[in-house]
């Protein structure tokens, strides 16, 4: 074995090191450690890219009063946020999907068939909490480090497995590629999302918004799609039951911030 280990690139091995070596930094609000290899301004580059063509593709909804809701919202959001270079943008898009986004750079989006599950203001501000939480902390870029990350280490060490034997190779490949994802791609995935909703609560509440009302809003959620989903380990979102529980313990946090406007 140790002539196998003398027997790697070693400029490889270092570079594996390097990805959970530098790029680390703090999210805001949480405090967890992250890994980011891609800069602020390719990831908001990449954010506005992405939206101006999901802008092409899909049309805006003609419902004038969710238009003027949803920015409404969004705006007292975005101060909450305190991002003063991103550049602002709320759509609501044309589609029965009940979801919503807000990519790198400010960058929402709510479908029409969301909507009439948030009732009002109040939880059209718990989704574009966690929306845009998931920008503030970077979890794109973050996602985008962690695949790298992932996959030059499966590169490295596949390259070891074939000195040993070739034949196992593929198999190693195949396994390592299952084993990452089910034991930490997806798990990260999952705290991304926990950390969303934690970040969210604050944003909405200092946006003058009771976070409270966030329990609600995804116990609806949880009744929509009831059945057909993975169990928890296979998914990248918490089970129904472990995101309403963690939101139950974040809002006494959430209400530290809440001033009502």
């Amino acid at each position: 074995m140790r002539n196998v280990i003398k027997r790697l690139d070693w400029r490889s091995f270092l570079l594996c090191v390097a990805l959970f070596g530098f790029g680390c930094q703090a999210v805001e609000y949480t405090g967890r450690s992250q890994v980011n290899l891609v800069s602020e301004g390719d990831e908001k580059k990449l954010g506005v890219d992405a939206y101006q063509d999901i802008l092409k593709k899909t049309p805006l909804s003609k419902n004038q009063a969710w238009q003027a809701q949803l920015k409404r919202v969004g705006e007292r959001i975005s101060v909450a946020a305190a991002k003063p270079d991103y550049q602002w943008e709320f759509n609501v898009l044309q589609g029965k999907e009940v979801n919503a986004f807000c990519l790198p750079g400010g960058k929402v989006a709510f479908w029409e068939g969301i909507m009439p599950v948030t009732q009002d203001d109040n939880g059209i501000a718990v989704v574009m909490g966690h929306e845009v939480a998931h920008a503030l902390a970077r979890h794109g870029a973050e996602r985008m480090s962690q695949s790298m990350g992932a996959q030059l280490i499966g590169q490295v060490l596949s390259a070891g497995v074939g000195m040993v034997n070739p034949g196992y190779t593929e198999a190693f490949s195949q396994a390592y590629g299952l084993g990452v994802n089910v034991a930490v791609i997806l798990p990260w995935g999952r705290a991304q999302e926990s950390e969303a909703d934690h970040i969210g609560l604050i944003l909405m509440a200092k946006a003058g918004y009771d976070p409270s009302v966030a329990v609600g809003f995804w116990e609806r959620m949880s009744k929509l799609q009831q059945g057909g989903k993975p169990p928890e380990f296979l998914s990248t979102h918490p089970s129904d039951e472990t995101r309403i529980a963690q939101i139950k313990q974040w809002v006494p946090e959430a209400m530290t911030y809440y001033k009502k406007q």
